[in-house]
This record gives structure tokens, sequence and C-alpha cells, in this order.
């Protein structure tokens, strides 16, 4: 992907320093460990916090930033920049007005308006403060552990995170999560589908707008991408963690899906083109 010598956000912050507590089971191991206690029923906040408390305490000294992930914190940054530009502008057609998220960059853990989170969160978007969170590790486990790597795959995580925003934006958060209390487990498995599904969506918008802008795609990009939105689909995480998949509790969508409805914006880049909430859920 084309992004050095570009401008990055002035919305990034940078907490890598302010170390907190290490989780046992971090990166894709504790991604798993958590999907299976969802799966289970479970409540996987109960399970982090637990984990947390049975760590020992770490040195009082600020921890080190890591100087070979200083490269992806830039690149994080000029990725940010580009979604600003490209959602400022297509929600100004709509008659709609953006606002810009932050991007906050942590190790290990972090304290969001949402909650305590850690690691083995994954990235992730608190509609509470409009924050996007990401340990920079996890994109060494996308490398490593789920055979994921390139900065184009990065980007689209990215992008992803800040597809969430924009549904708070448009209210399509709070529409979801409104509805989801007064349904079944399983329709609010659902919900969630549609919504990360549309965040997919989002995401492939962005990248077609970014390519029109500033050609960012290089050879094998699109494939990147399409390989880390496969390494996430809830088949496949289920498959590698137990060994066969549960439907009915999925909150991701399958790896077809989630590669689909990425291509989808990336080839059309219209925004109203992504409505994954009326369309039957067997057809998402």
């Amino acid at each position: 992907m084309r992004w050095k010598g570009r401008r990055g956000s002035d919305n990034v912050e940078d907490r890598r320093s302010a170390r907190g507590p290490a989780v046992a089971g971090g990166g894709i191991i504790g991604i798993v460990i958590v999907i299976i206690v969802i799966v289970m029923g479970g409540d996987p906040a109960q399970l982090l916090q637990q984990m947390q408390q049975n760590q020992p305490a770490q040195p009082g000294a600020p921890a080190r930033n890591d100087p070979a992930q200083d490269e992806l914190a830039q690149m994080v940054s000029v990725v940010l920049a580009d979604t600003e530009e490209v959602w400022d502008e297509l929600l100004r057609e709509d008659g709609k007005q953006y606002r810009d998220p932050k991007l906050i960059l942590f190790r290990d853990s972090v304290r969001s308006a949402c909650g305590f989170q850690n690691a083995a969160t994954g990235p992730f978007y608190c509609p509470l403060d409009e924050q996007v969170y990401i340990d920079l590790s996890f994109f060494d486990d996308m490398k490593s552990q789920l055979g994921a790597p390139g900065d184009f795959a990065q980007a689209y995580v990215v992008a992803h995170e800040v597809g969430h925003h924009v549904q708070k934006i448009l209210g399509t958060n709070e529409r979801v999560h409104n509805r989801q209390r007064q349904v079944s487990k399983e329709e609010a498995n659902q919900l969630s589908v549609r919504l990360e599904l549309q965040a997919d969506f989002y995401a492939g918008v962005w990248a077609h707008h970014a390519q029109q802008n500033w050609r960012i795609l290089e050879e094998g990009d699109i494939e990147e991408a399409l390989r880390a939105a496969t390494a996430i689909g809830d088949d496949r995480l289920q498959k590698q963690s137990r060994g066969y998949v549960v439907p009915e509790s999925f909150t991701h969508g399958t790896s077809e899906q989630r590669a689909r409805w990425f291509m989808r914006g990336l080839k059309g880049g219209d925004v109203n083109d992504g409505d994954t909430f009326s369309i039957p859920y067997s057809q998402l």
C-alpha cells in the first residue's frame, strides 16, 4: 500500500508507554479463549478481570515503545487521516457532518469509556467516547497466527473500526443496541453480525475512495485485505478453537460474508449500497 510521504492524522494518541498490567493469554490465544467463553454463555468481561488479577504487578517505570512498531504507528496515522477526508466528504454530500474519532495506541491493556480492555480483545471502537483502540501487537498476530500479513490488511482493520464510528454518527449503532435489548440472544447475535458486516462494507467504501484520491493500492493489496477478512470470520475462528462451528452464536459473520461485503464496498464505493439490515439474514 502506498502511504509513505503523506500526512498523518492529528487525532492519534500514543499511550504505549503507559503500560498497564499484562494479561495472560494475550494475542490470538486470548481472543480464542474469549470466543469460547462467549459461545458457552459465559461473561468474557469477568474472565478478563480474573486474568488481570492473576498477573504479577508490573514495574512502576513506563515501558519503552518498540522501535519496530514505530513505522506501524505512522502507517496507522496516515490511514486514519485518509478515513477522515473520505468520510467527511461522503457524509457532507449526504447532508451530514462527520466528527473525527480519536485513535488510541495502547500496549497490553487500556481503560476506555466502555470499560477496561486488554490486547486479547483485539482492536475495538468505543461509541461512548468515540475512540478507536489498537494494540499494534495485534498486527503481529495477524501475520504469524492468522496468516494475514501486509499493510493493507492492517489498514482494513483500522478502516473497519472507523466504520463503526460512522455507524455511531448515523445512529445505526444506537438503534441496533436498543433493539438487541428487546430480542432473544440469537436475534441479538444476528443484529451484531449485520452491524459488523456493514462496518466491513464501510471499510471497502473507504478503500474505494482512497484509491480514487491517492492511488494507494499496489499489487496484492486487495488479496491482503481479503485474507484478513477471511481470517477473522466467526466460522474460521470457532473451527480453530473448538473444532466445529455454532452458527447461532456468530457475532461478526462468516469468512465468506466478511470478504464479500468488503469487496462490495470496494467495488461500488456507494455508502447507500451497504444496508445489511433490510436483507433477510440467510441472504447476507
